[in-house]
C-alpha cells in the first residue's frame, strides 16, 4: 500500500514468504534461530531493519503460544532446538510478525535514488533546486556560503527530496570527502551548484544500488485495534458503560446519537479511533459513520439496547477505517 509517496508495510510481502532453515548438522540455538529470522523478515521487506519492540512483541507471542516451557526470550535464545521445532518456530515467529504489522503497520520511505535522478535529469529543475537550497544555506544572505554547508544542504533537501539521514547512510560522508565538500572555503550560488551536483549523482547511484528504507513516525488506524474492543467482552462493556454514563440523561434518540458522537470525538482515541482533530479525513469519517446510524431506526433503540448501538457505531468505524485507514503524524 502507498499514501502520497509513502509506503505502508502490513505484513503482506512477510505472509508469501515461505521461510526455510539452511542445511543444520546439529542443534540450533534461540539466538542464532532468530537471527536467521530477522535477516529473511528484512530482506523481504526492502532490506529494513524491524525496530526492536516489534520483534520482541511477536517472539513473546510466539513463545507464549508454542514454547511453555521456556519462561521467556532470555531463555529462549540460550535453549537449542532440534530442526523440526526450529523451522516450526521459523515460520511462526515470521507469520507473528506480520500479524504485528497488520495490526500496527509501518510507514516508510524507500529511497532507491530515482527521486534524485528525476532531479538531476532536468536542467531547469535542478538549477532551481540549487539555488533554493542556496539560498536556505545563506542564512546570513552574503551571496557565499562555506563548502561545509553541503552537508546542511543534504540534510535540509531530507527524505522527501531522496536523501537519507546520515545516521542511515554513512556512505554519505564518503562521498562528500570525495568532492572535497568541507572546510570553511566559500562558494557562490554557481560553485555550490557545480559541487552539489555529483553529489547527488553518486548518492542516487549508490541508492539504486542498495536501496536504504527510513520508518516514519507515522500511526496507521486501520480498526484493528478497535476490533480487539468489539471481541473483548469485558472491554466493550467498559466502553459502553463509560458511553452510557455520558448520556443516560438524553432520552431522544437524535440527540442521543450526537452526545455519543461528541464523547467518541473526545474519548475514542483510548480504544482505537483517531483523535477528531487530527485532519480533515477523521471528520469526514465520523460524518460518514453517524450518518448512516441517524438514517437507520437504531437511533429509536431503547435504553436496554443501547449497547447493541454502541457496538454498531464502533463496527461500522471499524469497517470504514479497514477500507480507508487514517495517518497521524506523531511527530506534529
Amino acid at each position: 500500500m502507498s499514501e502520497t509517496g509513502l509506503t505502508v508495510l502490513d505484513g503482506t510481502h512477510l505472509r508469501s514468504l515461505n521461510p526455510s532453515l539452511p542445511e543444520l548438522n546439529d542443534a540450533i540455538t534461540g539466538s542464532q534461530l532468530l537471527e536467521i529470522a530477522d535477516s529473511k523478515a528484512s530482506t523481504s521487506l526492502f532490506g529494513l531493519s524491524l525496530p526492536q519492540n516489534l520483534k520482541a512483541s511477536a517472539l513473546s507471542r510466539v513463545i507464549d503460544e508454542t514454547f511453555d516451557d521456556h519462561d521467556d526470550d532470555v531463555t529462549f535464545r540460550k535453549a537449542e532446538l532440534k530442526k523440526d521445532k526450529a523451522s516450526k518456530f521459523l515460520s511462526d515467529y515470521i507469520s507473528a510478525i506480520a500479524n504485528e504489522m497488520k495490526d500496527d503497520p509501518l510507514v516508510v520511505s524507500i529511497l532507491d535514488g530515482n527521486t534524485l535522478k528525476m532531479f538531476l535529469e532536468d536542467e531547469d529543475d535542478y538549477a532551481m533546486l540549487a539555488e533554493n537550497l542556496f539560498t536556505d544555506m545563506d542564512i546570513e544572505d552574503k551571496g557565499k556560503i562555506c563548502k561545509s554547508e553541503i552537508r546542511n544542504a543534504l540534510v535540509h533537501m531530507g527524505v522527501e527530496m531522496g536523501v537519507p539521514p546520515f545516521s542511515e547512510f554513512p556512505l554519505l560522508n564518503e562521498i562528500l570527502k570525495k568532492y572535497g565538500a568541507e572546510g570553511e572555503e566559500e562558494l557562490g550560488q554557481a560553485q555550490f551548484a557545480e559541487l552539489l551536483q555529483p553529489i547527488l549523482q553518486e548518492t542516487a547511484d549508490a541508492l539504486s544500488e542498495k536501496h536504504v528504507v527510513v520508518i516514519h513516525n507515522i500511526k496507521v488506524v486501520n480498526g484493528s485495534e478497535l476490533r480487539k474492543v468489539l471481541a473483548d467482552e469485558k472491554q466493550f462493556n467498559d466502553v459502553s458503560e463509560r458511553v452510557l454514563l455520558e448520556t443516560e440523561s438524553e432520552k431522544d434518540g437524535l440527540r442521543k446519537t450526537k452526545l455519543i458522537r461528541s464523547f467518541l470525538e473526545k474519548h475514542g482515541k483510548d480504544f482505537g479511533l483517531p483523535p477528531s482533530e487530527s485532519n480533515e479525513a477523521v471528520v469526514l469519517l465520523y460524518d460518514a459513520v453517524f450518518s448512516e446510524i441517524e438514517n437507520e431506526k437504531s437511533v429509536t433503540r431503547a435504553d436496554n439496547e443501547f449497547r447493541e448501538l454502541v457496538k454498531d457505531i464502533l463496527e461500522k468505524f471499524a469497517e470504514q477505517l479497514e477500507a480507508n485507514p487514517v495517518f497521524r503524524d506523531l511527530d506534529n
